[in-house]
């Protein structure tokens, strides 16, 4: 079985394990950004075998400069969509965050008649 194999590559910026809709950049960031094992990552992905963990680092190894750009390229579209969403949050999210600021003012207001 040959490396690439492993992968399921569906477009430059979408490289996934084959037969799971895992991308390769969740395994990396975990195992470059957050200093994980391989054997910690299997456990946290049950969908994932050991060995499609080990394949996927050795990938990186194998094309280090081109799936650094992979994932240079994936954090700063992440970073875009979250701030993205923070600025323009889904409606029941934003219903949420009203919400819970109404909460906090009740609360103050409360805290306030007591030390009255």
């Amino acid at each position: 079985m040959l490396l690439e194999d492993y992968f399921d590559f569906q477009r430059p910026d979408d490289i996934r394990l084959k037969g799971t809709r895992v991308g390769i950049e969740t395994i990396l960031y975990e195992f470059i950004h957050r200093s994980r094992t391989p054997e910690e990552i299997a456990e946290s992905y049950p969908s994932l075998t050991l060995e499609q963990v080990y394949a996927t680092i050795l990938y990186y190894l194998h094309n280090k400069e081109a799936v650094s750009a992979y994932m240079t390229d994936w954090l700063e579209w992440s970073h875009k969509m979250q701030e993205e969403q923070r600025r323009n949050p889904p409606p029941v999210v934003a219903k949420l965050i009203k919400f819970k600021a109404e909460r906090e003012a009740m609360k103050k207001a409360d805290d306030s008649q007591l030390y009255s």
